[in-house]
């Protein structure tokens, strides 16, 4: 088994997981090289659900990798090809996929879990609560493929949109909880409009609101890392959900790094990366390692 404190070489590669019609989507898969089992983590970038490919989190995921992790960076689905929920029907088709795949990549299928960034992160959280929604499994694997479900070990959220309606109504000033800074608008409220179309759809998905719904749930351990201060994500949001995931019975750690901004992971070499990375890399060793 991998051990947290060996650094290890590691392979990339792209392999095509799903096709739609006459588009590919393709997992770039990182590798450690060496004894294993390895645990497996699927990671899902951010782009508030429109944007965005499988190389947003590159350098975070080659460091995570050498930490003696296989991560699954996966492309899918965005609009005005994919509203909500084609994305979370591709997710869930790729973590399915990776359980197939596991033993070939020196992983275990029953080691895996899922992180993710901003609407990534969101989106990571919503498979991990309704691993048997139908929506989201709408998706099947080859008639030959061995029977695996999309059950995950645990997920990690960095810098979460952890809930849909609550960001759009910040984001148009409707909020008198948080006040949102000049611009961000203009940034964000669109976005919104292409992928959830809807305000039921926004709040449908929002997990806090899941759980008060009183919906039966799987509820991983999860770990949640964000800057006390994300203008693109409300804090309020993010602290209700973490009270009500515990109140629920979930396992939840959260670390809040001082001061401002949204980009954690994107320097590896930076003391907040690294220092995100180190407990990233415990968390998954401890629940999936």
């Amino acid at each position: 088994m991998a051990t947290r404190t060996q650094t290890y070489e590691i392979d990339v590669a792209d392999v095509e997981y799903l096709r739609h019609g006459e588009t590919h989507f393709l997992a770039r898969v990182f590798k450690p090289i060496g004894k294993g089992p390895f645990p497996i983590m699927i990671e899902l970038h951010g782009g508030a659900w429109v944007r965005g490919t499988r190389m947003n989190g590159e350098a975070a995921n080659k460091a995570m990798a050498k930490m003696g992790v296989i991560v699954v960076a996966l492309d899918f689905r965005v609009p005005p090809e994919g509203p909500y929920p084609a994305s979370l029907a591709d997710i869930h088709f790729g973590i399915r996929w990776c359980k197939t795949q596991a033993v070939a990549w020196n992983g275990r299928p029953d080691r895996i879990g899922a992180m993710g960034t901003s609407s990534g992160a969101h989106q990571a959280m919503l498979i991990g609560m309704r691993p048997d929604d139908p929506r989201y499994a709408a998706l099947s694997l080859p008639s030959d493929a061995v029977a695996v479900d999309a059950t995950l070990g645990c997920v990690i959220l960095v810098s979460p949109v952890i809930d849909p309606l609550g960001r759009y109504r910040y984001a148009k000033g409707l909020r008198e909880d948080c006040v949102p800074p000049p611009g961000i608008a203009e940034r964000v409220v669109d976005m919104h409009d292409q992928y959830w179309q809807t305000e039921e759809a926004m709040a449908e998905a929002a997990p806090a609101h899941i759980l008060d719904s009183g919906e039966r749930t799987a509820l991983p351990p999860v770990l949640a890392l964000r800057r006390d201060y994300e203008e693109a994500h409300p804090r309020p949001d993010f602290d209700e959900f973490v009270g009500k995931y515990g109140k629920a019975g979930g396992q939840i750690e959260v670390t809040i790094f001082e001061g401002e901004g949204e980009r954690i992971l994107s320097d590896p070499s930076t003391p907040i990366a690294k220092q995100a990375l180190e407990q990233m890399s415990a968390f998954i060793h401890q629940h999936i390692g």
